[in-house]
């Protein structure tokens, strides 16, 4: 669990002082993760370690087997004539060979480098190329194929080890082959010699070199050792309880440092792991494996925010009336439980009533058994947390990066305030700089960029602090980010503007898919708006609005008027000057292929300012030959 500590101030360089809070003394010596995974092993000893989806059927794999098919992958890895410290990148979706090659390549000594399984074939080799893999495990014929296409820009790379039963596209062998090689190794000797090699690996070591996404520029390789991931993920299960009888989703990709430290967190602490068939299958395998904890990004509670109220609306009559009563009342409920207090008397009656009539259905939608979901990655709007902790389904909302293995703080279920990312966990502690920059320094941080020792100087200073490039508060020991420091806005007027907010509180209007505000050097802001397509339409057949294709409805005035009047419904709080002056629609969702989304899912704001230059610069253009002056 977080440990809260009194707040305390550090000095700047020009003796300023700065908000400084920590979570306390980490609370294990350093160790590795071949530590987390041996002890694991031999700990918990389950039939159903990890599940996925065979035939249609979910199928276990026992912890036995786990344990046998990493040596036998570590053995063969071997045999090839990798030698430790080598680097074997991992193109693949989540599924149990992702673990195995992981724990593999691991107590094998050697450097793994996740390859996030969304990227094109052309992006394959800034990752692979300047990481100098020797090896890469892929999962299918087309994560194959995006290797062969690329071979000639990857240099190092001598063997293509592919999950499937058959090579394909250029794979030099197929892991069953690499896992027979290991197993024609074994012997006792060979066994014993592996496991005190894997022992021996050093919690300084280099376990992976992850690529950050990032929302500007090429991709650095963050290297994490081993005790980066061992620190985090025990300070993290002090935080979040879960043990042998909790069963995890896995469906965020395992090339996302949120998920990896997660899972290994949660594979040290016993709970069963169940890998999703896809982001699409999600809510279906939420009502097959009823998981009792679950990691997304925003996005998803976004998504399905939005579908819950829409269900509401749409049902009309009685049940849309007893749905908004009861999110008054559980509002209400929320609002005590928040301020400390144990709603009673009449209020809780009534939370119980809303409870059977309407939340229990929302808690069967996501399996009937989850006792939290946590988010990461990127802000969630404090409107749907709450909506989501007064329906009695809690998201533990954190925060952290890449390059801090990732957690820096995260909100429990005794320290819990929404709209905050918690607070410090133990062994990492955080400054806020003078500009309002979010320091951390601990166990946690990168060892720096592989081969950029440039960047690292800047994003490490000589006392250790790591620079997030995020804006944040400290309230009564609880974090709060505000925004990113290079996403601020600051207007041709000099007024600061922090964006992620304003997007945060425009998405959660059902008739908006995505929002991006544009303003820097201009003399106003404006937000480009994608709508939710599937309600927009659904409104325009209902006032008989006669169309041929979406570019032709969204430009209709009427359109226009109903889509300004949505953003602006939750606005009202805002400073004149934050306002967007211009709603821009746009016809198409921003994604990772267009290079406007990271494969986490954060929008790239200058990309998207560059993409539709020519439509803001018109828009802005309109505007001054109007007369506008912001």
């Amino acid at each position: 669990m977080a440990t809260s500590v009194a707040q305390s101030t550090g000095a700047s360089a020009s003796g300023a002082t700065m908000p400084r809070t920590t979570g306390g003394p980490r609370p294990t010596a350093p160790g590795t993760v071949n530590q987390l995974f041996f002890q694991a092993i031999e700990r918990y000893q389950k039939p159903d370690a990890v599940l996925s989806k065979v035939a249609g059927r979910w199928t276990p794999i026992s912890h036995a087997t786990i344990a046998e098919r990493v040596r036998r992958v570590a053995l063969g890895l071997r045999k090839l004539g990798l030698a430790k410290g080598d680097r074997v990148a991992i193109l693949s979706e989540n599924r149990p060979e992702w673990l195995i090659a992981d724990y593999g390549c691991l107590t094998a000594g050697f450097t793994d480098v996740p390859v996030y399984p969304t990227l094109p074939s052309e992006q394959v080799p800034d990752v692979v190329a300047d990481a100098g893999a020797v090896a890469i495990f892929v999962s299918t014929a087309a994560q194959a194929a995006k290797v062969e296409a690329a071979r000639a820009q990857m240099p190092t790379l001598r063997h293509v080890i592919t999950f499937e039963p058959q090579l394909t596209h250029g794979a030099t062998l197929t892991l069953a082959d690499l896992e027979a090689m290991g197993r024609a190794e074994e012997s006792p000797a060979t066994i014993a010699a592996y496991e005190a090699d894997a022992r021996a690996v050093q919690p300084g070591d280099l376990a992976t070199l992850i690529y950050t996404s990032g929302t500007t520029g090429k991709p650095k390789g963050a290297m994490l050792t081993h005790d980066n991931f061992y620190s985090n993920a025990t300070a993290s299960s002090r935080a979040v309880e879960v043990g042998p009888t909790d069963l995890a989703l896995s469906f965020l990709p395992l090339s996302h440092v949120f998920e990896r430290q997660g899972d290994y967190m949660l594979f040290s602490m016993g709970c069963s792991i169940a890998y999703a068939e896809s982001v699409d299958a999600v809510p279906l395998n939420l009502s097959e494996v009823k998981p009792t904890i679950m990691m997304s990004v925003p996005r998803l509670y976004e998504k399905l925010y939005a579908r819950i109220l829409d269900s509401a609306i749409s049902a009309g009559g009685l049940k849309k009336q007893i749905f908004f009563w009861a999110r008054g009342v559980a509002d209400r409920w929320a609002d005590e439980k928040l301020a400390g207090r144990e709603p009673g008397g009449f209020l809780a009656w009534q939370y119980g009533l809303a409870q059977k009539l309407v939340f229990s259905k929302l808690k069967q939608r996501v399996g009937g058994r989850l006792r939290y979901f946590c988010s990461g990655g990127a802000p969630l709007a404090a409107e749907i947390n709450k909506f989501f902790y007064a329906a009695g389904l809690t998201i533990l909302e954190g925060y952290g990066l890449t390059e801090t293995s990732p957690v820096i703080s995260v909100n429990t279920p005794a320290a819990f305030r929404i709209g905050t990312v918690g607070k410090v966990i133990p062994g990492v502690e955080i400054m806020i700089a003078a500009d309002g920059e979010i320091l951390a320094r601990g166990p946690n941080i990168m060892r720096g960029y592989y081969n950029r020792p440039d960047a690292t100087a800047e994003a490490i200073d000589a006392d250790g602090w790591f620079h997030t490039g995020d804006i944040g508060v400290l309230e009564d020991g609880y974090l709060r980010i505000t925004d990113r420091k290079k996403d601020i806005i600051v207007t041709a007027n000099g007024k600061n503007i922090a964006p992620q907010p304003i997007e945060n509180l425009v998405k959660t209007n059902k008739y908006v898919s995505q929002a991006v505000m544009i303003g820097d050097k201009r003399k106003f802001p404006i937000i480009l708006v994608v709508p939710n397509w599937e309600q927009l339409e659904k409104w325009a057949k209902i006032k008989n609005i006669l169309w041929t294709d979406r570019k032709e409805l969204m430009v209709m005035p009427t359109v226009q008027a109903k889509m300004d009047k949505e953003v602006a419904r939750n606005l009202g709080g805002l400073a004149h000057f934050e306002v967007p002056q211009k709603v821009v629609l746009l016809e198409h969702d921003f994604s990772v292929d267009s290079g406007e989304l990271t494969p986490t899912l954060k929008v790239k704001r200058r990309v998207v300012d560059k993409n539709y230059k020519a439509l803001i610069d018109q828009v802005y253009e309109a505007a001054a030959a109007a007369g506008h002056g912001g």
